[in-house]
């Protein structure tokens, strides 16, 4: 059975066609293909959003992080108790698990998974067989657990599964920027929400032969780096975080990309505090920062620059994520960013798998009392 089959209940009427659906962009449309040969056509994201069908703006919910029940546990980690190996990829950030399997996790081990993220920024599980197998269904469950499951605005998703973010990149997918030296980017999901997510994980069923890794870097520990004069500056500031507007994402003309809600614009603080270990971090997203409040366009860029350019630099805070089968990767959102590695770019290999993104509280600011609108 292919895995869609599974994330639809068996049902293989809702195989994706090969040459779209009517009202949907075809593959083509979309930078992707040729599939003639391609085992894995039914995982493909099929539904995006319609021309002109622009949806409700999320509404605000209470979010209350698992990891805050987990802190009374007599033991936060007991849910590693089973693990056969269990190795920090560096003190800062990030832990490599195998024996442990997430499918059997109870609610209470959950709670412990979430406090763990939140600690070690980073967890990468091998050898989850059971959860690549176990449907569409379950990741939404388990997803569910860790708080409310967004939409993408623009992404595609599986027949009825639009929690499901799919990723895909071949040889002919078109990439959003190719004019500069690196198609990399760090960045921070969806930060643009008002309620941006926070425990998120993503799966890869199809994997290159190289390359394709992904880096994560500690926004705790770049805040750490700086000067207490400085980090006190930071904490006052307010930054202005907007979607990016679908128009600059038509890539150079060759794919239109339609919305499912309006384009929103948040104020976010520089830094933030998060609400289970009490960590400071420092939280932008050069994707969706568009400035800092109150701040002229020069005087902004040359604090975000700064900024930007310290996490680049900033390896004793980054790792490096090198994808297996069967692997699950789990990272707090509001204390990370991180980015995918496009080495393969222009080689016949192809990149596939899917993220399920739970959102958590409106960031809290580090400075008590910074006013957010």
């Amino acid at each position: 059975m292919l895995f869609f089959e599974l994330l639809t209940g068996g049902s293989s009427s809702l195989a994706l066609p090969l040459f779209g659906s009517p009202g949907q962009p075809t593959p083509k449309d979309r930078g992707q293909g040729p599939f003639e040969s391609y085992p894995y056509t039914d995982l493909l994201p099929k539904v995006y959003p319609n021309p002109g069908e622009i949806g409700e703006p999320l509404e605000d919910f209470v979010h209350v992080d698992p990891g805050m029940r987990a802190l009374s546990h007599l033991n936060p980690r007991k849910f590693l108790q089973g693990a056969t190996r269990i190795e920090n990829f560096c003190p800062t950030i990030g832990t490599e698990i195998e024996g442990v399997n997430l499918v059997k996790l109870t609610p209470e081990e959950r709670d412990e998974l979430a406090l763990e993220v939140a600690r070690r920024r980073v967890l990468v599980f091998r050898g989850q067989e059971d959860f690549f197998e176990a449907g569409g269904e379950f990741w939404k469950e388990f997803g569910s657990y860790f708080g409310r499951l967004h939409v993408h605005p623009t992404g595609g998703h599986p027949e009825g599964l639009p929690e499901i973010h799919m990723i895909y990149r071949d040889e002919n997918t078109v990439y959003y920027d190719t004019e500069n030296i690196t198609r990399g980017m760090w960045h921070t999901d969806m930060s643009h929400e008002r309620q941006p997510p926070g425990l998120t994980l993503v799966v890869l069923y199809h994997l290159t032969e190289s390359g394709g890794d992904t880096f994560f870097t500690s926004g705790v520990e770049a805040l750490k780096r700086l000067s207490p004069g400085f980090v006190e500056y930071l904490k006052t500031l307010r930054q202005i975080q907007s979607a990016v507007d679908p128009i600059q994402v038509t890539r150079n003309g060759t794919r239109s990309r339609n919305i499912r809600r309006p384009c929103v614009t948040t104020i976010h603080p520089l830094v933030r505090r998060h609400p289970v270990t009490g960590e400071e971090s420092l939280f932008l997203n050069p994707e969706a920062t568009k400035g800092i409040l109150g701040y002229k366009k020069q005087e902004s860029d040359l604090i975000l620059n700064f900024l930007y350019d310290h996490i680049a630099g900033g390896l004793e805070g980054q790792m490096r994520v090198k994808w297996a089968p069967k692997t699950v990767v789990l990272w707090d959102n509001r204390v990370t960013m991180h980015s995918a590695l496009f080495d393969f770019a222009g080689s016949p290999e192809r990149r596939h798998g899917a993220r399920i993104t739970p959102q958590a509280e409106r960031p809290i600011p580090a400075l008590d009392g910074l006013r957010l609108h």
